[in-house]
């Protein structure tokens, strides 16, 4: 085997999200490897590695999940962790893109993995203030309220609820000046370093290894089974490996439908003045570059976006000031109040597809190898949706709707 990096290596984060300050986001992990042999390695401790990992461990089974990086201290920490079950892509586009029966599949399995998700909290009692929310997606340039209401029929006609709001009741309600939004269920929010530690605490407890401050260089595939190498020469032998590297995707799956977006976020100061409706939804809209925020337990508001479409403007310092201010001042005037001083201010990078949908599966042409990529604003929505498809393939079956989001 060669010695080179397998995944494109990326900063996941820049600055200080204000996750990074949460109680209870520290995991065990090891320095070594313990073992020459596992029946699955997972690439990746984050939200998606930690989900991959939970769908896995069980009884007799052997499974590691190594990370170059601290568990949870990747690209997870960086999320404003809006659960939605909205795909980015609006379902009467995505239509016309993949067909209406694609489509309509796609976005019911996205409001299934929300569900899922809320199941797998409540039954591990996941400390992470994860609570159902509304999500409230307003008229912009993208979309005004003709556009909303064709959208609404489209999730309607595949069983997906939805109702429209007009501009005078946003007006009466939300004190929201559009023309008009689409308030829909199935939606949350939740502290993201939490969720994931406490999914990685749990499956260390059922025997899952975490090993951290190795990475792996070179990968090796066979028909039986899967030899990775790491930096320190050691050799690792799996039946199955599971890329859930985020945004440092495996270059043997770059492609034409994936990019690397560059975003921004801000966090208030804890405890701002803030009308009562706003701590119970989450807030995005239909415009591009769009907004979407929601609130914290803390009373803080965490507010994302001023996307580009530039792999590695999220580095720069200056952007990242001038970015922070302007989402401040989007917000404000959107909401008709000053949302105050920024508290917390950061960058970060993720991947995104022509369909909004990930890239989740087998690796063509590597047997035994998985990836996860291409989350857009999902990606812990997304993240359990590859959990389930990655563990189906794995344990020998196929999820039926794997080819949604297949390589290829």
């Amino acid at each position: 085997m060669t010695k080179a990096k397998l995944t494109k290596e990326r900063d996941l984060r820049d600055s200080r999200p204000l996750w990074i300050d949460s109680p209870r986001i520290s995991v065990r992990s090891k320095r070594n490897i313990a073992h020459s042999r596992y029946d699955t390695v997972i690439v990746g401790a984050g939200i998606s590695g930690a989900l991959v990992a939970q769908a896995l461990v069980k009884p007799g089974k052997s499974v590691l999940i190594v990370d170059k990086r601290e568990p949870v201290h990747g690209s997870s920490i960086a999320s404003t962790a809006m659960i939605q079950h909205e795909i980015d892509v609006p379902l009467h586009k995505l239509q016309t893109m993949i067909g209406e029966e694609r489509a309509n599949r796609a976005w019911q399995r996205s409001a299934k993995a929300v569900l899922k998700l809320e199941d797998i909290v409540r039954s591990l009692d996941i400390s992470c203030s994860m609570q159902r929310k509304p999500a409230l997606y307003l008229s912009g340039d993208e979309l005004g309220a003709r556009g909303l209401k064709t959208e609404i029929e489209a999730r309607k006609k595949a069983g997906i609820e939805a109702r429209f709001v007009d501009k005078a009741e946003l007006k009466e309600l939300y004190g929201i000046d559009r023309t008009g939004a689409i308030l829909s269920d199935i939606s949350a929010s939740a502290n993201p370093g939490q969720l994931t530690a406490g999914l990685l605490r749990h499956v260390a407890k059922q025997g899952a290894e975490i090993v951290s401050g190795i990475e792996i260089t070179d990968m090796k595939s066979f028909d039986t089974e899967v030899v990775l190498a790491t930096t320190e020469g050691k050799l690792i032998c799996a039946d199955n490996v599971v890329f859930c590297t985020g945004y440092e995707f495996l270059e043997t799956v770059a492609n034409k439908k994936h990019e690397i977006i560059s975003t921004w976020a801000i966090a208030s100061k804890a405890g701002i003045s803030r009308p009562d409706w706003l701590d119970k939804h989450i807030l995005w809209e239909a415009s591009d570059p769009y907004l979407y925020l929601r609130t914290d337990h803390d009373g803080r508001l965490i507010v994302g976006g001023e996307d580009e479409y530039n792999p590695s403007a999220y580095q720069s310092e200056k952007k990242l000031r001038s970015k922070a201010k302007t989402i401040r001042d989007k917000v404000s005037k959107l909401l008709g109040f000053d949302i105050g001083k920024i508290d917390y201010r950061w960058a970060a990078a993720f991947g995104s597809t022509t369909t909004g949908l990930p890239l989740i599966g087998p690796v063509l042409d590597m047997p035994n190898v998985y990836c996860v990529m291409g989350f857009g604003g999902n990606g812990i929505t997304f993240s359990q949706i590859a959990a389930e498809i990655v563990a189906a393939g794995i344990n020998g079956t196929k999820d039926p709707d794997a080819e949604l989001f297949e390589f290829g």
